[in-house]
């Protein structure tokens, strides 16, 4: 079952497959150079004026607010649908991204924004892709991972730091509402891109800078990836077995957490301006994020001393709390924040006489007697199939869930009631299943339109709609801005 989370929106279809026209990348496993997204200004705002000359394109003004629709590369622009011609517009119908970044906070903050509408273009440097591309498995030489990362965005290739490139992006910026850059604090500034240039071609721009340490600050300037956002943030040092070394996620865990969070960061500033009228500077530190789901860490530190250990599965605040063996050789995990469930399930296991111990009472008094709880827990466990063990907790009200990988997940009945994992078309590989998007609207929801298209296939059809002649193109093709 599909559901309305990847309904297509009125009048929105996938983009239409073009030609690559860029050359062939030398060096995918390089950071690339972003480029420019088309997205028409605020509303009713015409797209930027065509350049005076294919090599220097001459920097259109800032739009006036305006509420026209972007069209979808191969459709003509339609107005807003009114209350009586159907659904809604998407919740972001008509906000102009412009995707710079790479790897992989600030693209999955453009993708979280597509997927509810927003018009993202992806800038990529014509000889140096995003390296999302070549990350992880491929299929037939498709990198799968770009399908979902790059999944409701246009694809366009512009070299930033030429002289046709980087007009070539004010054009287009006077026309956006949000650019997302994640390049080492002053290379923007070195190609004269900076917040002064960019802020001149359009007030209302939101800059979104999202770096691994932030814009300022002695680590400035240093190369920064999830990674280290994990290790420094206390994550990997309370994460692991306690007589186990510290311990890194398989997964983009600190960098998704940031991507999260820049969405926000985006609407955020984007309601201000509402009020203001002025576009301003997000600066978003991907070591920062992380910490902040970390919980109380700081101040308990600052106010006990505490530092958190590496506990593996248990908790200092409640128990039982942990992964436990079925005896068909599977695993659950149990958790008992509640006081009335860690009541349940001393009942369900047959020790009802430890729920009137003195240190029973508290979360952190449980905790404390993580060994005795957990040996009753998991021996009770440890006698019965993981089929047993689930309705058993079920029947009795108390929370439980099987360890899953990514197989159960994909055959799970409360994953499929969701629609989380969704089937969806594409051109290069067919039928394909992804994450659906984030979340439910009732009224505008979000939808995939179309995955992860090839490396500037769009380049062509977005700088038209800028304005440029197919002998500018040809011309900035030529210069290698392209």
């Amino acid at each position: 079952m599909t559901s309305a989370r990847t309904t297509p929106s009125p009048g929105v279809t996938p983009p239409p497959e073009q030609p690559n026209t860029s050359n062939t990348p030398d060096t995918p496993d390089t950071l690339s150079a972003p480029g420019a997204t088309e997205r028409p200004g605020p509303p009713g705002a015409a797209l930027p004026s065509t350049p005076s000359t294919p090599s220097t394109p001459t920097r259109p003004s800032a739009p006036s607010v305006s509420a026209a629709a972007h069209p979808v590369p191969g459709t003509a622009p339609s107005p807003l649908p009114s209350p009586a011609a159907g659904p809604p517009a998407p919740a972001l119908h008509g906000l102009r991204v412009l995707d710079l970044a790479t790897l992989f906070a600030g693209p999955l903050a453009a993708t979280l924004l597509g997927d509810f509408g927003a018009e993202v273009v992806k800038v990529e440097h014509p000889r140096r892709p995003d390296p999302s591309r070549g990350h992880g498995p491929a299929k037939d030489g498709i990198g799968l991972w770009w399908k979902l990362l790059g999944r409701n965005k246009r694809t366009i290739t512009l070299d930033l730091s030429s002289p046709g490139g980087r007009d070539t992006l004010l054009g287009l910026a006077a026309g956006a509402d949000v650019i997302i850059e994640n390049f080492r604090p002053g290379t923007l500034e070195k190609w004269g891109l900076g917040w002064e240039e960019l802020h001149r071609a359009n007030p209302r721009l939101v800059l979104t800078r999202v770096t691994g340490f932030g814009q300022s600050g002695p680590y400035s300037h240093r190369p920064g990836f999830g990674t280290l956002a994990e290790a420094m943030s206390g994550f990997a040092a309370a994460t692991g077995e306690p007589d186990g070394p510290p311990t890194l996620p398989p997964f983009g865990l600190a960098d998704s957490i940031a991507a999260l969070a820049t969405s926000y960061a985006v609407l955020t500033a984007l309601a201000a301006r509402t009020a203001t009228g002025r576009g301003q500077v997000v600066d978003m530190a991907i070591i920062e994020p992380i910490l902040t789901v970390l919980g109380p860490q700081p101040l308990w530190y600052d106010q006990l001393g505490y530092v958190q250990p590496r506990l593996g599965n248990r908790s200092r605040n409640n128990a039982p709390r942990n992964t436990y063996r079925t005896a068909d050789d599977c695993w659950v995990a149990v958790s008992t924040s509640a006081q009335s469930v860690a009541e349940r399930v001393m009942r369900l296991v047959g020790r009802p006489g430890l729920i009137d111990e003195p240190w029973f009472a508290t979360g952190s008094g449980r905790a404390e007697h993580a060994d005795e709880l957990d040996e009753a827990v998991g021996a009770w466990i440890a006698r019965r199939p993981r089929s047993e063990v689930l309705a058993a907790f079920e029947k009795a009200e108390a929370a439980i869930a099987p360890v899953y990988d990514i197989r159960d997940v994909m055959d799970d009945p409360q994953y499929r009631a969701l629609d989380t994992v969704t089937e969806v078309e594409d051109p290069e590989l067919g039928t394909i299943r992804m994450q659906n998007v984030l979340f439910r609207l009732s009224e505008t929801p979000g939808a995939i339109r179309w995955t992860g298209r090839p490396h500037g296939a769009d380049t062509d059809a977005v700088l038209t709609e800028l304005g440029l002649t197919a002998d500018e193109i040809s011309a900035l093709r030529t210069q290698g801005a392209l």
